[in-house]
């Protein structure tokens, strides 16, 4: 199974935070939101992760992020122009995706608990 996470967006909420960087790196408690879904993906046991980034701090995640094996995972990237929504930014990981199961999760979703365990 391969992971998705949506990361872009113009996160106009958080304004005026998100003037200077991606909502994805505000911290939460101890590290950056980014990490959250990024460990829900690894405790369901997926590698192979590909991050979809919009706006224009893409460079500071992919720098923070790297090629995600301090995680455990193969990261690809994707970019997607503008506020284009989920269903644009699965579209955009269907070739990466090709014919393998999948599972997605927003950027800026922290999900706890036992109710992940097993999932995968």
């Amino acid at each position: 199974m391969k992971g998705i996470v949506l990361a872009g967006g113009t996160a106009t909420r958080l304004f005026p935070l998100t003037v200077v960087t991606n909502k994805h790196l505000l911290p939460i408690y101890d590290r950056p939101m980014i990490y959250y879904p990024l460990e829900t993906l690894a405790g369901m046991g997926i590698t192979e992760v590909l991050v979809i980034l919009g706006g224009r701090s893409v460079g500071d995640v992919a720098e923070l992020l790297g090629d995600g094996s301090q995680f455990g995972f193969d990261l690809t990237y994707r970019y997607q122009r503008g506020a284009l929504g989920i269903a644009h930014g699965i579209g955009l990981a269907r070739k990466w995706v090709g014919r393998d199961d999948f599972c997605v999760v927003l950027g800026d979703n922290i999900l706890r608990g036992p109710a992940l365990d097993g999932v995968a």
